[in-house]
């Protein structure tokens, strides 16, 4: 059986930021990396459930929305994939620092969270939320296209 793409890349090494996972025809799957792989502690379930409802919900209302296939988090807590159509690489990094920055500004109430809209609505948790991506954002604030390659030198 193949490897599936995302298995090749050395997690060893991988440091957060936001990378190029794959393309597939007009589609790009991002690879937002919150945690260093393989390094407690990794993203506390009910921040990332809330991460994934903001980022979800802010990305879905911006201009991009009509190009936005897919946001989820990775099985490991250490990221979510974004997938974008027809989005130029400098306009994903840009939707993606300044969907963060909404996060971790964001006070209100959690979209999506009640037990009609959501699966597992009681695990949430905005403050940790909000502060994971306040951390997250001096490390892609200036992410820039060359280093979207896995390999590229930081």
């Amino acid at each position: 059986m193949e490897r599936i793409a995302s298995f090749c890349v050395d997690h060893n090494h991988l440091m957060p930021g936001i990378y190029t996972s794959r393309i597939d025809g007009d589609i790009i799957t991002y690879d937002i990396r919150m945690r260093k792989p393989n390094v407690p502690p990794y993203l506390a379930n009910p921040a990332l459930h809330t991460i994934e409802h903001l980022f979800a919900t802010f990305t879905r209302n911006s201009v991009w929305k009509d190009h936005i296939i897919y946001f989820g988090p990775m099985g490991c807590r250490t990221g979510f994939y974004l997938l974008l159509r027809n989005v130029e690489p400098a306009d994903a990094i840009r939707l993606i620092v300044e969907t963060f920055r909404k996060i971790a500004d964001y006070s209100g109430p959690i979209p999506g969270a009640s037990a009609s809209e959501c699966g597992n609505y009681r695990e949430h948790d905005l403050g940790d939320a909000v502060h994971e991506a306040k951390n997250f954002l001096p490390i892609i604030q200036d992410w820039k296209t060359k280093q979207l390659d896995y390999n590229a030198e930081k």
